[in-house]
């Protein structure tokens, strides 16, 4: 399989750019489960698709406020990009007690001669310095900030939401909450699961009352969702890896036998992670084309960027071909694209869910 197998001609006019005024007034794309034609409904039209014997699954991720900007103690305008917790953090159940001294955080940096021992001035941090090269193209820098050092609170006051770069605009105040899906509750996402942010209470809440058992697994989404795919021949990409947790009430939602509907491609990877790994808390893996599915029976995707893994995981599991030409019909109706765009709703032929 080739990457150029999942490219496609997209006008730049139907990027959405901004969600849409109200929080789930966007357009829903449903495939059956085998043959038909697509059909283009409200988002809302989502509950008819259940039964009510179904497990939906959502990804509790929270998006940090990850983008902070600051300068160099030296002078010269800094960017920090907070990517990942080293070391001692919360994510570990630490006690309050525990946080003495400087927090380690992974970060991109946009600057000048930032090398190791660079001192920033950050908004509301007493000190941070640059320890030095951690990752490819990050570095680890050491936060000193105020009482115990919650480095997620700190975000949370000074930072700016991390929107896409397909976005092409700065972050405004209107991101904080749309960015987020109602149900976002463990920060340490740079990126949102975004078929979640169509969701509302009031719809959960639908679907809850129809009989549908919603629950919940934890991938933080990382930079790495926007890597593209360098490689002509798919064989020899490597993933990304992403940590997820999948609690024990899921694990046994799972286990009944119900058919199972991800919201997100990241609920799938984490899914499909665990039925082949129980025990596992990270993945790499790649799901495309001859993938076989142990767990996932329906899909709420958005419609992804040409030649993404993401996409590639979307045609494996409704078939590369039926998605390329519901993504035809998508573009020829003036649906819109990516993060604050419009979903679909896909049923894997041969799942347990028709």
């Amino acid at each position: 399989m080739w990457r150029q197998d999942y490219q496609f001609e997209l006008p730049e006019s139907l990027i959405a750019r901004r969600p849409p005024v109200v929080r789930g007034d966007s357009r829903l794309m449903s495939l059956p489960g085998e043959r038909g034609a697509p059909e283009i409904l409200p988002f809302e039209r989502l509950i008819d698709a259940f039964r009510g014997d179904e497990v939906l699954v959502l990804n509790d991720t929270r998006v940090i406020p990850a983008r902070v900007r600051g300068r160099k103690a030296s002078g010269g305008a800094v960017e920090l990009f907070v990517v990942d917790l080293l070391g001692t953090d919360v994510e570990r159940g630490e006690a309050p007690e525990a946080f003495a001294g400087p927090r380690r955080v992974e970060a991109l940096l946009r600057g000048k001669r930032l090398s190791p021992g660079t001192r920033l001035v950050l908004p509301g941090a007493d000190d941070a310095v640059v320890v030095g090269p951690h990752g490819e193209g990050t570095f680890a820098v050491d936060l000193t900030l105020p009482g115990i050092g919650d480095v997620f609170a700190w975000l949370e006051a000074v930072g700016e939401m991390p929107l896409p770069p397909y976005l092409d605009r700065p972050a405004d105040e209107a991101d904080r909450t749309r960015y987020q899906t109602v149900f976002a509750r463990a920060p340490g996402a740079v990126a949102a699961p975004t078929a979640g942010l169509h969701f509302t209470d009031a719809l959960l809440d639908a679907l809850r009352a129809k009989g549908v058992a919603v629950t919940t697994i934890t991938l933080h989404v990382g930079l790495g969702t926007f890597l593209p795919v360098r490689v002509d021949d798919l064989d020899a990409h490597v993933m990304h890896e992403e940590r997820y947790d999948v609690p024990l009430s899921t694990r046994a939602a799972l286990a009944s036998g119900r058919p199972v509907v991800a919201v997100g491609t990241t609920v799938v990877r984490a899914l499909e992670s665990f039925a082949r790994d129980p025990e596992a808390r990270s993945t790499r893996i790649f799901i495309r084309p001859g993938f076989e599915f142990r767990i996932v029976d329906g899909l709420v995707t958005n419609f992804h960027l040409p030649e993404s893994t993401l996409l590639m995981l979307v045609g494996a599991f409704a078939g590369r071909e039926r998605v390329l030409d519901a993504y035809a019909r998508a573009v020829q109706a003036q649906m819109r694209f990516f993060s604050y765009g419009d979903a679909m709703l896909l049923r894997r032929p041969g799942g347990r869910w028709t």
